[in-house]
This record gives C-alpha cells, structure tokens and sequence, in this order.
C-alpha cells in the first residue's frame, strides 16, 4: 500500500496554489462574497485545466483533484472545486454533493448556490436526485451559509458517487487546516509578550501541537480513503465516513485552538483565520455532522471492522 500522492499531483497542487495566491488569495474569497456570486477562483481554475480532470477516469487525475481541493482549501476559494470534480459520468451534471436524503441541505455555501450549476444530490444509499439550491434566509453574501436543495428524484444509480463525494471535500477541508496552523505558527513567533514570542511558551507550544498531530491524522487518512477509492470501491464508503469523522473532529480542535491563540483579533474580518473558520462551517456541519457520521459508520460496518494495514 503506498498511500503518498505521486510527485505530479504534489506538484500539480502546489502550481494551483501559487496561481490562486498570485491571482489574490484572500481577496479572491473577499471579493465573491462581496459579489455574492460564488465565482472567485472560477478564472484560475479554468485556465489549470481543472475541469479536464476525471478522478473517475486514472489514479493519477484523482490524486490531481485530491491535490487541487486541497489547494483551494488553503485559499478558501468560494468555488464548489471538490462538488464540481466529483460530478458522475454517467448523468449530465456539473457537480455532486452528498445528501442525508432527509431534506437537509447539501455542504454548498450561499454565494456557490447562484452559479450557473447543473447539481446531482446522493444519498449515503446511492439515491441520486437532482437538486436544485433555494435562496437561504440568511443575508447574503455571509460566508458560510449553507442553502437548503429542492430534490427531484433521478435514480439509484449512484453508489459509486457516494465515496469520491465524500472523500474530495476532505481534502478542502484538509487545505483549510494546513493554512489555520501555519497562519497560527507564524502569529505566535512574531507576536511577543513579557518580552518573548508567545511561541517560546510552553501552554502555546501544546496547544499548538495539538493542533498539528489532529490535522496531520487527518492526512494521513485522506490519503488512505483516496487509495481506497482507486482500488477497493466497496470498502470506499466505510473509509470516506472514517476520514470525515477524523476529518470534522479534527476541524473542532484546530480551529479552537488557533482561535484561542489569535486571540479577539482571530475572529476579525482582518484575519485570513476568520474567513477560513467560516467557510468550513458547511463542510463541517453538512451532509453529517460528528455524532451523525460515526452513526452512519457504526451501522455500515455492522459487527465488522474497516480495512488498513492492522485489520
């Protein structure tokens, strides 16, 4: 099993990244909120090729659109990257989002609602519908609103949708957590207090540790649920469920705790951080949030176990 991203996807992520940042970075997620369009990030995309994409189609192109959310996460670009590369094949749509099938809404933020979308909606069972987002009842152009979907049944057809639409917006939410540590690393090396950084006191340096062992768990599994997909479809499901149990817990942790040691100012508009923390708050909360997702893993796996390297 080797679970590391080969150095085309690395590679491929890290030239998203650096196109992202040079196109605005922060101000990109700034300026569509402003809009209240959702668009953003959509011209960069666009120009990397990133709708040529199938993670469907070779392991490499899923490492690549593994690599590219996660990207897009660092930024928290207002663009459904993950929704938009695990569209089906097999129906014409423009993007997927996983679904309780209960009624509650999909993980698409507000302003992402009013592109000019074609959404596919899977439940856990592989249900699919078409989903049509309504106006949410918040303010717009708040970051981090959810919108409630209008489903219109389609088929049963989507049981191999339900993995890859779960495990891709992990790995946004993963870019999100990369960015919150080092944000918070380089915060507390550069602000001083009683004469010292606050980085050379040990009760930050533990919290701050905390924090990383989380998000680096989190990627470890992000990487094995992605070589679950590629290679055990029928176990992938069980694998997506445990990375995004890991992966909302983990986003618990990391984001207390970088927000305790920012301090009042981390919950600024000032601050990459708090627009970070906002825009995960669906990704976070929707199709299933903690206590829901072990729910849904407990009764998968039944009295069995999730496969790996020790099962």
């Amino acid at each position: 099993m080797n679970t590391d991203l080969s150095p085309e996807a690395v590679e491929y992520g890290r030239t998203a990244r650096r196109a992202l940042g040079a196109a605005g970075g922060d101000e990109l997620a700034r300026s569509a909120e402003a809009a209240g369009d959702g668009g953003g990030a959509a011209g960069v995309l666009d120009d990397l090729g990133a709708w040529d994409l199938d993670p469907r189609r070779s392991t490499d192109e899923l490492e690549a659109a593994a690599a590219l959310c996660r990207s897009a996460g660092w930024w928290a670009a207002t663009h459904p990257v993950a929704e938009r590369l695990a569209r089906p094949r097999d129906v014409e749509a423009d993007a997927l989002v996983v679904v309780t099938g209960d009624g509650a809404g999909g993980a698409i933020a507000e302003a992402v609602s009013r592109l000019p979308l074609r959404w596919v909606a899977v439940d856990p069972g592989g249900r699919r519908s078409r989903a049509t987002p309504r106006p949410a009842t918040a303010p717009v152009g708040k970051p981090g609103v959810a919108v409630p979907l209008d489903l219109a049944p389609l088929d049963d057809g989507g049981t191999g949708d339900v993995a890859l639409g779960l495990v891709l917006p992990c790995w946004t939410l993963l870019g999100m957590l990369d960015r919150a540590v080092e944000l918070t690393a380089d915060y507390v090396r550069a602000r001083h207090q009683f004469g010292q950084p606050l980085s050379s006191f040990q009760g930050v340096q533990f919290q701050l540790t905390d924090a990383e062992v989380e998000r680096l768990g989190v990627e470890e599994l992000a990487k094995h649920a992605l070589w679950s997909v590629a290679t055990d479809p029928a176990g992938a499901v069980a694998d997506a469920l445990s990375l995004r149990l890991a992966a909302v817990e983990a986003a618990e942790v990391v984001f207390r705790v970088t927000h305790q040691l920012h301090g009042a100012i981390g919950f600024c508009d000032e601050t990459a951080l708090s627009w970070l923390s906002r825009a995960s708050q669906p990704l976070r909360r929707l199709p299933l949030g903690p206590s829901a997702t072990r729910a849904a893993l407990t009764s998968r796996l039944g009295r069995g176990s999730l496969t790996g390297l020790f099962s």
